[in-house]
């Protein structure tokens, strides 16, 4: 290491002279230069929802930079100076020390030139890229320094303290003993660790605290013989907060989880949970990452229900592995022990609501041309309502292949391929069997600036292979049909506005489709069903989803779409559309249980997205019966958003004969500091609430606190439960109570608990 000591003209310039002319100016003493880190770490990959490697990166790049600082000369300044016989150099009023990106400051410096080290007295001032600290007394070398009685503050983590002494390591560590930590601002130390010592990894942003006491508003919450937390982004092994909380179904709950940061693209979590009513159950969560893919698991086991009085347990698998040449494998599965395990532990009508869970396996081939595969896949039943004869098939396997091609560059530019699938439908009780659908298709597409012309001819082959008939029920029955249609539309648009700020246009579409009709009440029923009319299933050429009914068609569908349009920005301000289809034919094929039509047109179809104001936003949809007249289905949303923290939705929801809903929900500042939430879903069909819950959060710079009182429906029987939520957050160290951001953001659309007011 170097030192070079500058002595610079803070006086007269006559009285400098006299005083450093004797001196040397100049004083350079040799020494080995010391590095950071003996060798770089090896780099990992940069993957997603890995957010330590960016901290690990850093590190590195941060440790490059120390070694770097080590080895320069340190450049010292000051308005006085003496050398001892020694050869130690004193250097006194307004000392100013320079090493590479560190600085150093006090009252008075001596340079220990036989131990390479600098002892500074007096109103000390430390800083470099990761801290600040300041106090009355230190030693500095080599990177490394010293510091009694002295405050700290970390720049790039805004946290800070005091120690009685602090140590500097070269590698970046910081070592304080007697010692209190927080993240508050100095006037409102409203929470802070008391410890006796405490390991600061400036680098890895990670700390250690031995001995420690966490206090809140003076209020000791409690003691660890150790405790180690994050100090930014990075993860890290060990145990988090604990939570706390409260149901009628489940009792006073308390769960103490564990973190295990095993590697850069690979974590799990383990979380055991007591519950008063229940019993202990534990929960586990893995997940791993690869430049191919990724994969979690998670899982709860609780041995024994003291409510329920057997053992109650949930699993799920989610994969997706990206193999070479193009092949795809995903994996889904879950499964609960029990019909009603969601009605007892998921939080929420979503969540209860549920009727069946899927495990699926499938292998995949995707390129330009070719879209092939093979599914496994089956359900669980946890809709306990639910008929065995109505549940869904088994599907062992499904293989599909599907390949589109097109004459580029030829004078009529046509697009021809086919779809296929073969599928093994399998279930206790029923028909069963084998169902091969086969469709080749070719299609003109003539298009230009402003409106396209789409001719299609296709035709499907559907056969079964079938198995549990009834006496007497042809066990191999078929079906094949051409399919005929011609789609086009055009697309005007002009300015508007003044200035011509705006854009409007008019889109019409047409399209006619011919399909015969076929007799198919012989064939089974596996998995297909009769979707909602909606824009889209207006230019379908099947009516139906599934290929055991393809719907016979003499058909018109016409349908016009009208967008304004910001003429800079391409901002969208109004989206409105309008669709009918009308039959020149009745529709004679049907699904069992389904009512002939009997009418000469299908429901209208509207919808309109208006964005009026900045604020403002406005979706309203109807399925219009004009032969009734009378609405068969609408919803309209309305949403005040100034911003992620403030949000107003007012919603309805009806579907003739089966729901009508009420949906009020917001989030809200009421007071500095404090947000309010809220929101009720309630069922004007049945004159009672299905979800309601309010709430209210104090969120300061350093930490915050909320509490939720919520009420829903659990089953179809009606059944509530009733919970009370309390999370507070000590904000750079982690929360204590119920996990509510992911919540909120379900129940309140539009709401961001990252624009929340500070």
């Amino acid at each position: 290491m170097a030192w070079v000591i500058i002595l610079r003209d803070y006086m007269s310039p006559s009285r400098t002279l006299r005083r450093f002319l004797p001196l040397v100016v100049a004083t350079t003493l040799a020494a080995p230069t010391s590095t950071a880190f003996s060798a770089e770490a090896s780099r990992p990959q940069a993957l997603p929802f890995c957010p330590e490697d960016t901290s690990r990166l850093l590190a590195q790049d941060l440790g490059r930079r120390r070694a770097v600082d080590a080895g320069t000369p340190i450049d010292i300044s000051s308005d006085d100076a003496s050398v001892d016989v020694g050869g130690d150099a004193k250097v006194k009023g307004r000392v100013q020390l320079r090493q590479g990106d560190r600085q150093l400051s006090a009252d008075e410096v001596r340079v220990d030139t036989r131990n390479n080290g600098v002892d500074v007295n007096g109103n000390v001032r430390y800083q470099d890229p990761e801290l600040r600290v300041t106090g009355k007394a230190g030693h500095y070398e080599a990177g490394a320094a010293q510091f009694l009685t002295a405050e700290f503050q970390m720049l790039q983590q805004s946290s800070r303290g005091s120690a009685g002494a602090i140590s500097l390591k070269s590698d970046g560590t910081l070592q304080l003993d007697d010692v209190f930590y927080t993240t508050c601002p100095p006037e409102s130390v409203d929470w802070r660790i008391d410890a006796k010592h405490i390991d600061l990894d400036t680098a890895h942003q990670m700390g250690v605290a031995r001995n420690a006491r966490v206090r809140f508003k003076d209020v000791t919450l409690f003691y660890l013989p150790w405790i180690s937390f994050p100090t930014g982004p990075a993860r890290k092994s060990g145990f988090l907060f604990p939570s706390l909380g409260s149901s009628s179904r489940g009792g006073i709950q308390l769960s103490v989880p564990y973190y295990l940061d095993l590697a850069p693209n690979l974590d799990a979590t383990l979380e055991p949970t007591l519950y008063s009513r229940r019993g202990f159950d534990l929960a586990a969560e893995m997940r791993y990452l690869t430049a191919h893919g990724q994969s979690s698991i998670d899982a709860n086991l609780l041995p024994h229900d003291g409510v329920y009085g057997t053992a109650r347990s949930r699993i799920r698998i989610q994969n997706v592995t990206e193999l070479p040449g193009d092949w795809r494998l995903r994996i889904g599965a879950e499964n609960v022990s029990d019909a009603s395990y969601f009605e007892d532990f998921a939080q929420g009508a979503d969540k209860t609501s549920i009727a069946f869970l899927p495990r699926q396996l499938e292998l995949s081939y995707r390129d330009d041309v070719w879209r092939s595969g093979a599914v496994l896949r089956n359900f669980q039943n946890v809709d306990r309502g639910l008929a065995p004869i109505d549940r869904p098939y088994t599907e062992l396997p499904r293989l599909y292949a599907s390949g589109q091609w097109h004459t580029g560059g030829s004078a009529l530019p046509i697009e021809y391929g086919f779809e296929s699938e073969a599928v093994d439908f399998r279930r206790r009780l029923g028909v069963q069997g084998w169902r091969m659908d086969v469709m080749p298709q070719a299609q003109l597409r003539v298009e230009g600036a402003g409106y396209f012309l789409r001719p299609a001819l296709a035709f499907r082959s559907t056969t079964y292979q079938l198995t549990d008939t009834a006496p007497g029920v042809d066990t191999s029955p078929r079906r094949n049909l051409p399919i005929a249609s011609l789609d086009t539309g055009l697309l005007f648009e002009r300015t508007a506005g003044s200035n011509g700020k705006r854009l409007v246009t008019l889109e019409p579409r047409l399209m006619y489709l011919y399909v015969p009709y076929r007799k198919q009440d012989a064939l089974p029923v596996f998995d297909t069903g009769l979707p909602d009319l909606n824009w889209v299933e207006l230019f379908r050429t099947n009516r139906y989803v599934g290929a055991d009914r393809v719907g016979d068609a003499n058909q018109l569908s016409a349908g016009v779409t009208s967008r304004l349009f910001a003429s800079n920005s391409g901002t969208r301000y109004l989206a409105a559309t309008l669709g009918q289809t009308v039959y020149f034919e009745q529709p004679k094929v049907l699904l069992p249980g389904e009512s002939a039509r009997g009418r000469q047109a299908s429901d209208l179809i509207a919808r309109a997205e208006l964005k009026a104001l900045e604020n403002w936003s406005v979706d309203l949809g109807m399925q219009w019966n004009p032969h009734e007249r009378q609405s068969e289905k609408s919803e309209v949303r309305l949403q005040y958003r100034p911003e992620g923290a403030k949000v107003v939705n007012l919603g309805y929801r009806f579907q003739r004969n089966q729901l009508e809903q009420a949906d009020v929900s917001a989030a809200w500042p009421i007071a500095n500091n404090w947000n309010f939430y809220g929101r009720m879903l309630y069922s004007l069909k049945d004159r009672s609430t299905i979800d309601q819950f309010a709430g209210v959060e104090y969120s300061s710079c350093c930490w915050g606190i909320r509490a939720v009182a919520r009420n829903y429906v659990v089953d179809r029987g009606g059944r509530r439960d009733t919970g009370v939520f309390l999370q507070l957050e000590l904000k750079g160290l982690s929360n204590v109570g119920t996990a509510a951001n992911a919540f909120l953001e379900r129940a309140i659309r539009g709401y961001s608990p990252t624009s929340r007011n500070r």
